[in-house]
């Protein structure tokens, strides 16, 4: 079998590996190839509202469901991923959310040097165009384009004059010094259309003659010599290549699936390797281990007051009226991201900074991912930094079978504690004077489940993930890290993981932004420039 020689291999072509394959071809020598295992592009992706379209469509989502647990009710919940240029970039809500200052100062206590929060500061700013915040804190010519929604009206009025009632305040930039707040959505979305990583990263660098760009092509396998990876074994279009790289090999396959590739290329726990067949060719217990994600209960009121919420004004007749306004505008609801208004919360006191998130969205959703006849809001309600820690590990050695993915959600009494902490705080936002107007009824779960067994009981029946997998090739120096602060895989040369799988406890909020901060990082730690 012939093989094609690249300087650098970069597996997964999404929010984080996209960037790693602009910045290592950027200076027009060094040869890249970059292999996703999805489409080259969808005619819808590039529309905001797009992601409801997406979220279970298996031509541009992995479409995964965990393993039936007693945390979630024995139901196999949806882990969608992207798959397609861009990643879940190009399928996700959209929402930038880059997190707490002590997210990364935990990653730094935790060991790992050079990803406290003045370190990644830069690489952030670095990355994004964005008009608003203070010059301190925020980038304005990254390739990256963020922006404020431009969106108002009554509800969203409410909604801010209830938090202030209820004692959280209006915050103009949640990505700025402090998250604590009430405040419009800053999103990847510029004139009305998406900015992922394919559009921001890779259509710049599409013509450079250094960088190949295969997309239906899925990596089997690592290739191996010795204790150094030397390159790739990938099928695009039913046929099998070899890829080498003389330099290294940068897995960036996301949270679900660069475990998964590590493992059936045997690099993990020899126990679990052995049980499918796998020769072990290196042991590292920690692949799959420390998943964590965002457990997150959609809570629902009904609305009485007409045509203030998007189930009024955007359905039938009033649908054509948006489409029109988006192809006139780029505005309305067509151009939002999953939730144009978000609320960070503290549920007790003594804390040094948010704990819980609420997602707020102006329309009813039913479970086919339709605007639902019936006028309502959904808050969508998370803690912020779960204890609870699952895992993703191969179910056999076929490339082509999905993993089998565990979360364990709410093991952790704080994390039960928090989430119900944060029911009750959308609770008394959904109670204070300034909405009493819209008429609500609380429909799920209902104003009769209140004692803290009926609301866990109601969690575990009907939530769902955030969408937010990560840690599962967690960066640390302790025995179940798997890769050192430099993202090199521990006792391993030439093989490095960037992406969310990095990710040693989750960041506060949404996921994408600290993800392709992850990948401008690791362009730089392999360049050898400064971070």
């Amino acid at each position: 079998m012939e093989r094609q020689t690249f300087d650098y291999i970069v597996v997964g072509a999404g929010s984080a590996g996209a960037v790693v394959a602009n910045r290592l071809s950027a200076d027009g020598r060094t040869r890249v190839l970059l292999l996703e295992a999805g489409r080259a592009s969808h005619p819808l992706s590039r529309v905001p509202i797009s992601f409801a379209k997406f979220i279970n469509n298996p031509a541009t989502n992995w479409c995964y469901d965990a393993e039936p647990e007693d945390s979630t009710g024995q139901r196999r919940i949806p882990v969608p991923r992207g798959r397609m240029l861009g990643g879940s970039s190009s399928i996700n809500g959209m929402v930038f959310v880059r997190g707490q200052a002590q997210d990364f100062d935990t990653w730094a206590q935790l060991g790992n040097r050079g990803w406290s929060y003045q370190d990644v500061l830069p690489v952030f700013r670095r990355m994004e165009s964005y008009a608003g915040g203070d010059d301190d804190y925020r980038g304005r010519d990254g390739p990256l384009k963020v922006s404020d929604l431009d969106e108002t009206g009554p509800l969203y009025d409410m909604f801010f004059e209830a938090a202030k009632q209820i004692g959280i305040e209006q915050n103009r930039d949640y990505n700025g010094p402090v998250q604590d707040g009430i405040s419009m959505s800053q999103a990847t979305i510029r004139n009305g259309r998406r900015m992922s990583t394919a559009h921001c990263y890779l259509e710049p660098a599409r013509k450079r003659t250094n960088l190949r760009i295969l997309s239906n092509a899925s990596t089997d396998r690592l290739l191996l010599d010795g204790k150094r990876c030397v390159g790739v074994r990938y099928t695009q279009h039913g046929e099998t290549h070899e890829a080498t790289a003389a330099r290294e090999v940068i897995v960036s396959a996301g949270a679900v699936n660069s475990p998964k590739l590590l493992e059936l290329s045997g690099i993990g726990r020899p126990d679990l390797l052995r049980s499918h067949g796998i020769e072990v060719r290196h042991a590292l217990p920690g692949v799959g281990e420390n998943l964590r994600d965002h457990y997150a209960p959609r809570m629902k009121w009904s609305v009485a007051r007409r045509n203030l919420t998007y189930n009024d004004r955007a359905r039938g007749l009033a649908l054509a009226g948006q489409v029109f306004r988006y192809a006139l505008s780029g505005t309305g609801f067509i151009s939002l991201p999953a939730s144009p208004m978000r609320a960070y919360v503290r549920t007790r006191d003594g804390l040094a900074g948010a704990d819980a998130g609420i997602s707020i969205m102006p329309f009813l959703v039913d479970p086919n991912v339709k605007l639902s006849r019936q006028p309502g809001v959904t808050l969508v309600v998370h803690q912020l930094r779960p204890e609870s820690t699952g895992s993703i590990h191969i179910a056999s050695a076929a490339p082509q079978t999905p993993p089998a993915i565990r979360f364990n959600f709410l093991s952790n009494s704080l994390d039960r504690d928090v989430l119900l902490g944060t029911l009750r705080t959308a609770r008394r936002l959904m109670s204070a004077p300034a909405v009493n107007p819209l008429g609500g009824v609380e429909i799920a779960p209902g104003g009769a489940v209140e004692s803290d067994d009926e609301l866990l009981s109601w969690v575990k029946a009907t939530a769902e993930t955030a969408y937010h997998p990560v840690g599962t090739c967690k960066m640390g120096s302790d025995p179940m890290a798997v890769v050192d602060d430099r993202l090199r895989v521990h006792g391993l040369e030439g093989l490095r993981v960037a992406d969310a799988s990095i990710m040693p406890t989750l960041t506060s909020g949404n996921t994408n932004a600290p993800s392709i901060m992850i990948g401008e990082k690791a362009a730089s730690l392999v360049l050898g420039n400064p971070a």
